[in-house]
């Protein structure tokens, strides 16, 4: 009988032991979750921009700003010409392509634009740029060199009355280009004639 109780005090003792070690790895495995939890965004924020040459976290800021930039970008290509609309690729987040909305929204890569298409998006994205620029520091001037050459009629005058809306706002918009019916939209202009001995001239002409 007393080997019996014995046995029974020391399988008590077991059990209270059991117990309290269940009771312990409960509770650490509910600070372990707790931790998780809180460890969670840094791992997610590592994953994004962590590395030790710092070149995870550029790549993650330049597409921040991309995306701020074709967001500018597409306002004033939709002004511009609402067929297309610029969008990063899915094989490279800083690469570009264009969806072309006259043609069921089908992706083109942007080697595929002509001259023409190839000029409108470019200044949309340098309007967009100058918009981007001007949050923190105002961009007073503005310069394009040529690519009107490539426009038909109506397009040119879209693009001239957007260069214009931009003027309104007290930017100095210039153009540099060989396009003789600018001449004819632009009041204010600079001839530059080279002459026979390598020199060359400047005629500064005043539109009324």
């Amino acid at each position: 009988m007393g080997s019996h109780n014995k046995r029974l005090g020391e399988i008590e003792i077991l059990l209270a032991q059991d117990a309290t070690a269940r009771t312990s790895q409960a509770e650490l495995i509910a600070k372990i979750e707790t931790l998780q939890r809180e460890a969670r965004p840094w791992i997610e924020l590592n994953a994004l921009i962590g590395s030790a040459s710092g070149d995870k976290f550029s790549k993650f800021a330049q597409g921040l700003t991309l995306a701020q930039l074709l967001e500018l970008a597409n306002r004033h290509l939709s002004e511009l010409n609402d067929r297309y609309t610029i969008q990063r690729t899915t094989e490279s987040e800083l690469s570009l392509q264009i969806i072309d909305r006259y043609q069921a929204d089908t992706i083109r890569p942007t080697r595929s634009l002509s001259g023409g298409e190839s000029f409108l998006v470019s200044l949309a994205l340098a309007l967009g740029l100058s918009d981007l620029a001007g949050s923190d520091t105002r961009i007073e001037s503005l310069f394009i060199d040529e690519g009107f050459g490539t426009l038909d009629t109506d397009t040119l005058d879209t693009a001239l009355a957007a260069l214009e809306n931009l003027r309104m706002s007290n930017r100095t918009i210039g153009i540099i280009s060989h396009v003789d019916a600018l001449k004819q939209r632009i009041s204010a202009q600079i001839h530059v004639n080279k002459g026979s001995d390598g020199y060359g001239s400047l005629k500064i002409i005043h539109g009324s």
